[in-house]
């Protein structure tokens, strides 16, 4: 829930930097479980009173999550190295999702790169320091 929050509120439109595995996954994670409660409880509700006008609830979250869903792809995808462009590949058909499937599971790369620090290594500053009191002790 920590990931699907950050992503929502904290980087809801941010196409800048870079997202960890774990950031795009557990966003991924409890964005498919909320779509199957969704659907589970208005369809239900929609089949039992014959009014599929509930469903547009679905359709509104679909809309509102169109763009952080995009944005933590797109920083994914600078985590390992790539643009955000390259998530069009996903469009040939066949390789195409398969590789970006790869990508997003493949792990990013160690140190900053051309989109910014190492997510993974968010208090490096502070660990340096660290090693530097302990070295200099």
């Amino acid at each position: 829930m920590k990931y699907y929050l950050k992503v929502v509120r904290d980087n809801y439109a941010n196409f800048n930097g870079r997202a960890r595995r774990e950031e795009y996954w557990m966003f991924t994670l409890f964005n498919i479980i909320f779509i199957i409660a969704i659907m589970t409880v208005f369809g239900g509700i929609a089949a039992a009173t014959d009014t599929p006008a509930l469903l547009g609830i679905y359709g509104i979250y679909i809309l509102g999550i169109f763009i952080p869903s995009l944005a933590v792809i797109v920083r994914r995808l600078h985590d390992v190295g790539k643009s955000g462009w390259f998530y069009l590949i996903g469009a040939i058909p066949f390789i195409g999702p398969i590789w970006i499937f790869v990508l997003l599971v493949t792990e990013g790369d160690k140190g900053t790169n051309q989109y910014g620090p190492d997510p993974k290594l968010e208090n490096a500053d502070e660990i340096n320091d660290i090693g530097k009191t302990q070295i200099e002790a």
